[in-house]
């Protein structure tokens, strides 16, 4: 079985455990004539640039199984190019090993492991559990195509750490919640997990096990673009898979510009970013509305709403949207009352932007007096 060096990200010791499958026995090693470099995605990985002089510090794991080469193999699916044999300094001697082969991004720049643990450590863990549970299920390439959006699961599970008060509700914890079983379920851009749990009620006794499904998705952001100078607001509409899959015969919604938010992305740059890319709006202040579940029985989905405050006109009605997305997005902007006879009337039938509105309606006129 051949010796094994491994460098930058999965010197993580947690990170190289979830790859291959176990604790592996690692020595500390070096390749000379190399620089360990890291890219600016997020979980930010590691490449290999040829450099004179230059050392890139790594492990060396003797004795890899075929399955764990594998398992590394899916792992750098689209960041890794198969493995080449090179001289491994190990100690005072020298000795061959396999190197993962990285093309090096144009932007890559010093790696400290350290900063990237603080940074990225946890980020590229819960990554990493989602990718390599497709090990032997999944195709490399149809996960490697996926990562990104495995990436962003993993970023909405921390950014979940950051809960709401429970003044009113308990302050029953996931403790109280025992994971019995994990059936399989489809595994693709959404997941859908199928399980059996039981947990305390709130008389105190443990429930029966019982089986559920939970659609398991992204956090969003979402902000309305508002005008306290004109009192207008910014609405776009665009068509609805749901809308249609229910057989709603007029599937196109208003909402209020939204979008997924990206791992290691803040829900306030998402935001703006949404702004831009859907209605062509450059917002100048960020105020935080709400944030909440959209349907916690089963869909984990949780939306980041905020108000944008900006400056509206007619020339901000049109048509938008990235055609790489597959959008296509009229924009109108409408007076506040205008969006309020909406809501009455039930043509705004999307409930977040229906909650948005009747927030403003609460906070509009200290906002249009500071402006």
């Amino acid at each position: 079985m051949p010796d094994l060096f491994v460098f930058g990200t999965l010197c993580h010791s947690p990170l190289l455990s979830i790859v291959l499958g176990r604790d592996p026995v690692c020595l500390p090693a070096t390749l000379d004539g190399f620089a360990v470099g890291c890219d600016s995605g997020a979980p930010a990985e590691t490449v290999l640039r040829p450099e004179a002089r230059a050392k890139a510090e790594g492990l060396l794991i003797p004795d890899v199984p075929e399955e764990e080469l594998a398992r590394l193999d899916y792992w750098l699916a689209g960041t890794a190019d198969g493995f080449r044999e090179l001289d491994v300094r190990l100690g005072k001697g020298t000795l061959r090993a396999l190197v993962a082969v990285t093309e090096p991004a144009p932007e890559a720049a010093p790696f400290s492991l350290e900063g990237w643990t603080a940074e990225w450590g946890k980020l590229a863990c819960a990554t990493a559990r989602e990718v390599m549970a497709r090990f032997g299920k999944a195709p490399r390439d149809e996960t490697a195509a996926l990562r990104s959006f495995i990436a962003a699961r993993a970023w909405a599970q921390i950014l979940a750490q950051n809960s709401a008060p429970h003044t009113l509700r308990s302050g029953r914890g996931r403790d109280t919640v025992e994971l019995v079983r994990e059936r399989p379920g489809f595994e693709g851009f959404f997941r859908m997990r199928a399980f059996d749990l039981r947990h305390q009620r709130f008389d105190g006794a443990m429930s029966e096990t019982f089986g559920r499904e939970s659609f398991v998705t992204y956090d969003a952001a979402l902000v309305l673009p508002y005008d306290p100078e004109t009192d207008r607001v910014l609405l776009v509409e665009q068509l609805r898979y749901g809308t249609y899959m229910r057989g709603d015969p007029f599937p196109s919604v208003l909402e209020p510009p939204a979008g997924l938010v990206d791992a290691g992305e803040t829900p306030e740059t998402c935001a703006l970013r949404e702004a831009r890319e859907e209605a062509g709006l450059d917002i100048r202040e960020l105020r935080p509305i709400m944030g909440g579940y959209a349907s916690p029985g089963y869909t984990t989905e949780f939306y980041h709403c905020f108000l944008g405050i900006c400056s509206l006109s007619a020339a901000d009605n049109g048509l938008s949207g990235l055609d790489e997305e597959h959008e296509d997005i009229r924009n109108h902007v409408i007076s506040f009352d205008h969006a309020m006879a909406l809501v009455d009337s039930g043509e705004i039938n999307v409930v977040p932007l229906a909650g948005m509105l009747l927030w403003l309606a609460r906070h509009r006129d200290a906002i249009r007096a500071q402006s």
